[in-house]
């Protein structure tokens, strides 16, 4: 059975970066993509649902689960909650042939590229500040001053992109879909991804070869 690949996804609110993996997820008819599904301490909002959104657990769970190693990496935000990826879910669905995405922010990133080196990840940007901010006015959810937070977050987290394998400009959401895919069938095409699928056929080829 193939090996799924691991991607981190990054990106300041408002760049597009839920909605570029929503569509890209929903051409995935073969199911052989997926988001990892964080844990968190802190309650759900309406309409989230436990193991769909988040793994809802009390503080004392998430303690434990950290004392027994099952983070990938883990966090603990402003509020006091803390936030997780779970490393056995993470590893059973790589092992299915599953491509699994990340969606965290830089310093997440820079947990899981410590302890998995091959991972890739992917940095979105907005075409510019004015536009970012544009569409968070434009979701109607948050007020000036919320909104002048998330800005100041933004630049933050912009200035971390050098960081990353890849970097997709979301100017043109079609485009900046197609990129993201190609990225996806590059990592595919790779010599140790090939290497390690097709390690049968390549040896192959190599005794052939030499018995010519």
């Amino acid at each position: 059975m193939s090996q799924g690949n691991l991607y981190i996804l990054s990106a300041p609110s408002g760049a597009g970066k839920s909605s570029l993996i929503s569509a890209l997820l929903a051409k995935d008819t073969q199911n052989n993509m997926m988001v990892s599904i964080s844990h968190t301490t802190r309650q759900p909002r309406p309409g989230e649902e436990n193991g769909v959104h988040y793994y809802f657990v009390e503080t004392a769970e998430f303690e434990s689960l950290i004392e027994q190693g099952a983070f990938l990496e883990y966090a603990k935000v402003f509020g006091g909650n803390y936030y997780g990826t779970s490393l056995p879910a993470i590893e059973k669905n790589l092992a299915a042939g599953i491509d699994v995405f990340l969606d965290i922010d830089w310093q997440g990133a820079q947990q899981i590229r410590e302890k998995v080196p091959s991972v890739k990840s992917i940095f979105i940007l907005p075409p510019s500040l004015a536009e970012l901010e544009h569409r968070l006015i434009g979701r109607g959810q948050d007020s000036a001053e919320v909104i002048a937070e998330r800005m100041s977050k933004a630049m933050n987290e912009i200035s971390h992109y050098d960081e990353y394998d890849y970097v997709i400009i979301n100017d043109n959401f079609e485009q900046a879909l197609s990129g993201l895919q190609g990225i996806l069938r590059a990592e595919k095409l790779t010599l140790t991804y090939q290497q390690r699928e097709n390690k049968a056929l390549i040896n192959e080829l190599l005794a052939k070869s030499t018995a010519l």
